[in-house]
C-alpha cells in the first residue's frame, strides 16, 4: 500500500547524495510508490495543538546536482500522512528538543522514525551508559578534580563533548598533558553540559567500526580506518571506509542492545564500536547505509523500509 511519507531534513539541495543515508532512504520509499513530502525543521509549527508542517512534493533520482525536484509549497496536518521520517542532522540542541515534543503529538498514529520520544531520552553518549560492561571505562563530569582523578586511575583519555557530533572537538590527552588545563578551560567556556571523557583505546588505529541493526537486528557494518596523525574516523574528518564482517564480541553487542532498540521503537540505529568496546549508540540521523552498499554489502535501505512498512501494518 502506498504510504504519505514525510521527511524533516536539512537543506535538501545541499546534501552529498553519494554518502547521505536520508537520501538512500527516500530512493527506497519513492521506488516503493510512496509519497514523498519535504521540509525543514524551521517549518515544522504546532497551532492550535495541531502539529502542521509547510512541505513540498519531492521526487528524486541518483543524480548528483539534479537529485531533487520540489513542487509548490503547502501547509498540512502531519497526523495525516503516514511515516514521518525525522532526519535532520544534529547537534542535539533544544531546537532538536523542541522538535520532538512536536513530533512526540502525533507518533504513534503516524509512525515517527525514530519514536520521538526514545529519540530525545536516548543521547547517543548517555544512552550507551545502560550498557556499561560493553564500554571502556567512561565518565560524564565536567568536575575538574573528578576528571584528573579518572585520568590518574586510566592513563590517556579520551575528551569529547557529551552532544558533539561528527568528530568535533575529540581530543586525546595524556596522564601528564602539560594542556590539560588549557583545554579544561576551553570545554568549560564553549560546553555548558558535561563531557565525555573516556579511557582511550590503542587499537582505534585498526578501526572504529559502525554496524547498522534495522528494528534491533545488526544488518551491516563498515570499519573507519582514522587518516594519519589523527584518532577520529569519521569519514567528514578524513577516515577511510573498508567492508567489514562482525566479530563474536561485536554479534554479543547487538543481541545485548537489539531487544532495548526494538522496545524503544528506534528502527535505525548505528552503533560504534572500537575493539570490541561499544562507544556510542546513535539514534538521532544515524549514518553508514550508502557506505556499506558502496563497499558490497546490502542495501539497507530496503531492510528500514520492510521494517516500517511491518510497523505500520502492525499499528506501530
Amino acid at each position: 500500500m502506498a504510504l504519505t511519507v514525510a521527511v524533516q531534513m536539512d537543506p535538501i539541495q545541499a546534501i552529498r547524495i553519494a554518502g547521505d543515508t536520508t537520501f538512500a532512504l527516500l530512493l527506497e520509499a519513492q521506488a516503493r510508490g510512496h509519497r514523498l513530502l519535504y521540509y525543514t525543521p524551521d517549518r515544522l509549527s504546532l497551532r492550535n495543538g495541531r502539529v502542521t508542517a509547510r512541505v513540498e512534493p519531492l521526487t528524486v533520482q541518483d543524480v548528483e546536482g539534479d537529485h531533487a525536484r520540489l513542487g509548490a509549497v503547502e501547509r498540512i496536518d502531519l497526523a495525516e500522512a503516514d511515516v514521518v521520517l525525522m532526519r535532520q542532522d544534529p547537534p542535539f540542541d533544544m531546537a532538536y528538543v523542541t522538535a520532538t515534543h512536536m513530533l512526540e503529538r502525533i507518533h504513534p498514529k503516524t509512525l515517527v522514525v525514530n519514536n520521538p520520544f526514545e529519540v530525545r531520552n536516548a543521547p547517543e553518549k548517555l544512552f550507551v551508559l545502560d550498557f556499561p560492561d560493553l564500554m571502556p571505562p567512561t565518565l560524564i563530569s565536567r568536575d575538574k578534580a573528578e576528571i584528573e582523578a579518572f585520568r590518574a586511575e586510566h592513563g590517556t583519555v579520551v575528551m569529547k563533548p557529551l552532544h558533539g557530533h561528527g568528530g568535533a572537538a575529540v581530543f586525546r590527552v595524556s596522564e601528564t598533558d602539560p594542556n590539560f588545563g588549557s583545554m579544561f578551560d576551553l570545554f568549560a567556556t564553549t560546553f555548558r553540559e558535561a563531557w565525555v571523557v573516556q579511557r582511550f583505546l590503542e587499537r582505534i588505529t585498526e578501526g572504529d567500526k559502525r554496524i547498522i541493526l534495522v528494528d534491533g537486528e545488526p544488518m551491516g557494518a563498515i570499519n573507519r580506518v582514522p587518516a594519519l596523525n589523527d584518532i577520529r574516523s569519521n569519514m567528514v574528518r578524513g577516515g577511510a571506509a573498508a567492508a567489514s564482517d562482525l566479530t563474536e564480541r561485536e554479534r554479543e553487542i547487538c543481541a545485548a542492545i537489539g531487544p532495548e532498540l526494538r522496545r524503544r521503537g528506534l528502527i535505525l540505529v548505528g552503533i560504534d564500536v572500537i575493539d570490541g568496546h561499544l562507544t556510542e549508540i546513535n539514534v538521532t540521523s544515524p549514518t553508514g547505509i550508502r557506505a556499506i552498499r558502496r563497499l558490497g554489502g546490502p542495501d539497507l535501505a530496503v531492510s528500514v523500509w520492510d521494517a516500517i512498512e511491518a510497523r505500520r501494518a502492525a499499528g506501530a
